[in-house]
């Protein structure tokens, strides 16, 4: 009978299999599995953090700032890392504002993570970002510290950041920038504290953009516009503002029925009389007729067919010009008919109609213009009269910039300059050219009909004392539905200011205004409270040393287009051909050096003002009350640079700055 092994043999062979089970466990997890469950310990570990880049700053023309990204911090801090606590403790009770023994009692808890949220601005935290074991948590929230400019236009962004509409969204590639990230230790209670050893990509800001626009006018548009709603009862408005020989739109302000809207790029009307000087520029261009031109406009009566055109103020023998001048509808329907039916419809293509202008801001609508081959026997009287074409008030505007440049077609635009974050130069509007319409006598004088019509016919209401002004007033039936109805109306005027060399093209529009319905009585007189008022505003943009009266001569076009070449389109259905212009921008001479003026204590929108009249640009870092300013009250420094300007926040600086 063999002989059993013991019992020590029995036990030391179990714990060699045991121990040979553990290595080989271990081996199995080292070599084979180890890289696997290092990741795994790494995960558990570490988390990966997105750091938000700052959105660029949208400003107006002048550096007032309309949309800014205030940045702000949150302090975490792991008590476990700190190397000098009683210095850490001093300084995070100054930044924070809290008692010096609250602040040491936290960091001196078993806690292995203590957070202050704040939100504690840059100059708060900038003491501590050094100091190991601290941590600064970046946050970023967009403000606009003018909310009720245009904020249908300017547009809102996201919870993500990103622009959801507006000129947010337009420019969201070049303002959003690009986020980078951390990564970031996590302890047992899922607490995270970043750990400079570990790798991570700084985030890349966005590109601050300053837009046409002039803060200053748009804010006059926006309260002259509501108040004439208002009175007139009508259901809404549109304003365009534009500078004619850069394309620069510097107003754009928009009410539906008490509720501003972005509606005057997607929304057409009618533009009736309005229209009726692009019927009188065709007849000129193509030698059908002179301004000198006799039409019998029979009484204010005339039957075309199975139809009858009237007139407000009849008349009997009318001149082209006096056809503008006063409106009627039978002698530009009658002259009208001198040109073929391709003419005409080439003249309204040229000045821009039934195609989008090209205008950054989303859901740009072409209008409307219908091929010849669908026009009806009534087509080419009502055309003439401003009806069967549908156009946006910026459209309006931009057609009748034409006669401010000497005959040239100009692409609007709202973007005016691209800075990256360290404020280099990326991009600077120069103006463009899409095409000639008429030559640069012609569009003289056809702005000399214009001021006629000013001066002694249907848009007195928009005179302005010793400023000569130009323009043409427009009333037309609205559409609903599908059909005309009775009662409705759009009520327009188209200015030119001045007269002579004009600065600024204004477009008007009321809808459905109750009582005198009539564009002489309702939108001209709007045009005419802008002035008065722009001109009150030193700030507003306009050439002041340009405005004094005037002989009429010359071409009466502005902007130093004279004499240059610009091909009309190929035919009437192509695309507008765009040629760059030379830029004659601002002065390339060195810019005399001005005193920064002391604005501590104002609001920011105050502050802005005042340094923006000095003939500086702003650029704003917090809210509230102005602490200071860089470079510091009392410096000489050239006109045209940026001031940065740090406000606090407070409860009475809040309030003042918004």
């Amino acid at each position: 009978m063999p002989k059993l092994p013991s019992r020590l043999t029995l036990v030391s062979a179990g714990f060699t299999v045991v121990a040979l089970a553990i290595t080989g466990r271990a081996a199995q997890l080292q070599l084979v599995e180890g890289s696997t469950w290092r990741q795994r310990a790494a995960a558990q570990h570490t988390v990966r953090v997105s750091l938000p880049a700052r959105r660029g700053t949208l400003y107006d023309r002048h550096g007032v700032a309309i949309a800014v990204s205030q940045e702000t911090f949150a302090i975490g801090v792991a008590p476990r890392d700190l190397h000098d606590l009683r210095r850490t403790a001093q300084l995070l009770a100054r930044a924070t504002g809290r008692p010096l023994a609250e602040v040491r009692g936290a960091l001196e808890s078993a806690r292995a993570w203590v957070e202050w949220p704040g939100p504690y601005s840059w100059e708060q935290v900038e003491p501590l970002r050094e100091l190991r074991g601290v941590h600064l948590q970046r946050r970023l929230a967009r403000f606009y510290p003018r909310p009720d400019l245009a904020p249908r236009i300017v547009g809102r962004v996201g919870s993500d950041g990103r622009g959801l509409s507006g000129l947010e969204r337009a420019f969201d590639s070049l303002l959003a920038g690009r986020a980078g990230y951390a990564v970031m230790l996590r302890d047992h209670r899922g607490q995270t504290y970043q750990a400079p050893s570990l790798p991570g990509e700084s985030p890349v800001d966005g590109d601050d953009v300053w837009l046409t626009l002039d803060a200053e006018l748009q804010e006059i548009a926006d309260r002259a516009l509501r108040a004439a709603v208002a009175e007139a009862g009508a259901s809404g408005g549109d304003v365009v503002i534009m500078e004619p020989a850069g394309g620069e739109i510097l107003a754009i302000a928009s009410v539906r029925q008490g509720v501003a809207a972005a509606g005057l790029v997607s929304d057409v009307f009618e533009p009736g009389s309005t229209a009726k000087v692009f019927t009188a520029a065709a007849l000129l261009r193509s030698g059908r007729a002179t301004p000198f031109d006799t039409v019998d406009v029979e009484g204010g009566t005339w039957r075309l067919g199975t139809r009858t055109i009237h007139d407000t103020h009849p008349a009997r023998l009318l001149t082209l010009a006096d056809v503008i001048r006063y409106s009627s509808n039978v002698g530009i329907a009658k002259l009208g008919s001198r040109l073929s039916a391709v003419e005409q419809y080439e003249a309204l293509r040229d000045f821009g109609f039934g195609t989008p202008t090209g205008v950054e801001l989303p859901g740009e609508s072409p209008g409307r213009l219908r091929p010849v081959r669908r026009w009806t026997a009534e087509s080419p009287a009502s055309l003439a009269m401003g009806y069967e074409l549908a156009v946006t008030p910026l459209q309006l505007a931009a057609a009748y910039s034409v006669f401010a440049t000497g005959g040239v077609l100009m692409e609007p635009s709202l973007l005016r300059e691209v800075r990256d974050s360290r404020g280099n130069l990326r991009y600077a509007h120069r103006p463009r050219p899409v095409r000639r319409v008429v030559a640069p006598e012609v569009a003289a004088q056809l702005a000399r009909m214009l001021r006629g019509v000013v001066e002694e016919g249907t848009g007195r209401g928009a005179a302005l004392g010793n400023y000569s002004v130009a323009g043409k007033t427009g009333t037309a039936r609205r559409v609903v539905d599908g059909r005309y109805e009775e009662g409705r109306y759009t009520a327009s005027f188209v200015g030119l200011f001045p007269a002579v060399e004009p600065q600024l093209v204004l477009v008007v529009k009321i809808d459905d205004p109750r009582g005198d319905y009539f564009g002489g009585a309702t939108a001209a007189p709007v045009t005419r409270s802008i002035l008065e008022a722009a001109l009150a505003t030193p700030a507003v943009y306009l050439d002041r040393s340009r405005l004094v009266s005037r002989r009429w001569g010359g071409s009466g076009s502005g902007g130093g287009l004279e004499g240059l070449s610009v091909p009309r389109s190929a035919s009437a259905g192509s695309r507008p051909r765009v040629v760059e212009l030379p830029w004659a921008g601002d002065s390339v001479l060195p810019a005399a050096p001005r005193v920064v003026p002391d604005v501590a204590g104002l609001g920011i929108r105050a502050a802005s003002r005042v340094l923006h009249q000095a003939g500086f640009r702003v650029r704003l870092e917090g809210r509230g009350r102005v602490e200071g300013t860089e470079p510091a009250a009392g410096s000489e420094v050239a006109s045209g640079t940026i001031i940065t300007v740090r406000a606090v926040r407070t409860e009475s600086g809040e309030r003042s700055g918004s």
